[in-house]
């Protein structure tokens, strides 16, 4: 398989302890906007908006870590917009989030998640300013909380709960944000919101989900180059910890994003290299993610 193929290009390791004494920027965003369904004769507004997001994260300092090129965080961030008017725009936004594997050249899917629902106004060429204590504005407000929910989701995948104070840091935005009008940042506001996203997070109730994002990366994917069958079995053993959260909460919002960003990936793990026993993996996959079954009937070992 491709995956396993990827996972075995051997490169100089680069999770080194972080040295330097200067402050990097920490990502590596590609940022789109779709307008393609928008009446609008100016389309160049939405590729202001596009290079004005990107420059914007990729330029801002988010923490006081170090990030060699080498460690910055890349990700893909497209806005669908589907109604524009007076600077005020609506639509949804798609976040995918990777984080490469220890000596390999292979990046892992850690993040997929989809906001159905938002809206904000821009006014072409304003300046982004992100303030910690402060709601700006709604568009900004949406960047950032994206941005210290990824910086969380992928602390977590290198120590346990390693992206703790970046998930405090969304959830101080969701807070800020809930004295405007815009939908999501509030309990009320339904299911699959950022509000849910963010509690959910930080929730004991949903526990296993930030462990076993530890455990699966850190000690199943970057372990591959060592022992492929070694990895295979601990990244199953991780897998099958969902299932207490699954007996709390089924099919919940925080157990679906890790299979989304995930479904593939497991499929083309356990469809190649060294066998090992998953019957029970199979067998339990089919009960956490049925959305997801015909990739699971197709795990040939």
């Amino acid at each position: 398989m491709k995956l396993l193929k990827e996972l075995f290009k051997v490169l100089p390791l680069f999770f080194l302890l972080v040295m330097g004494t200067s402050h990097a920027q920490e990502f590596n965003a590609v940022v789109q906007v779709n307008a393609q369904n928008v009446a609008q004769p100016n389309q160049t507004i939405f590729r202001t908006l596009e290079t004005s997001m990107q420059e914007f994260i990729n330029n801002t300092e988010w923490t006081d870590q170090d990030y060699r090129d080498e460690e910055k965080i890349n990700c893909s961030i497209v806005f669908v917009i589907t109604d524009y008017d007076n600077d005020r725009f609506k639509g949804n936004v798609q976040i995918s989030l990777s984080r490469p594997v220890f000596n390999s050249s292979y990046s892992s899917p850690i993040f997929n998640f989809k906001d159905s629902n938002i809206e904000f106004e821009y006014l072409e060429y304003a300046p982004f300013f992100y303030n910690a204590n402060q709601y700006e504005n709604n568009l900004t407000s949406l960047i950032s909380f994206y941005i210290y929910t990824m910086l969380g989701i992928d602390g977590d995948t290198f120590a346990l709960n390693g992206g703790q104070q970046y998930h405090i840091e969304a959830q101080r935005i969701v807070s800020l944000a809930q004295q405007s009008n815009s939908v999501g940042w509030k309990a009320t506001d339904g299911q699959g919101t950022r509000f849910q996203l963010n509690d959910d997070m930080l929730s004991q109730t949903f526990k296993e989900y930030r462990e076993v994002l530890y455990g699966y990366h850190s000690k199943g994917m970057d372990t591959f180059a060592e022992d492929q069958k070694k990895a295979k079995l601990l990244i199953s053993a991780e897998i099958l910890k969902l299932k207490a959260l699954n007996s709390r909460r089924p099919n919940s919002l925080i157990q679906r994003l890790f299979f989304d960003a995930k479904a593939d990936e497991i499929l083309s793990i356990f469809s190649g290299g060294p066998a090992v026993d998953i019957r029970e993996l199979k067998t339990t996959l089919q009960q956490l993610a049925p959305n997801q079954s015909s990739k699971w009937r197709n795990i040939k070992v």
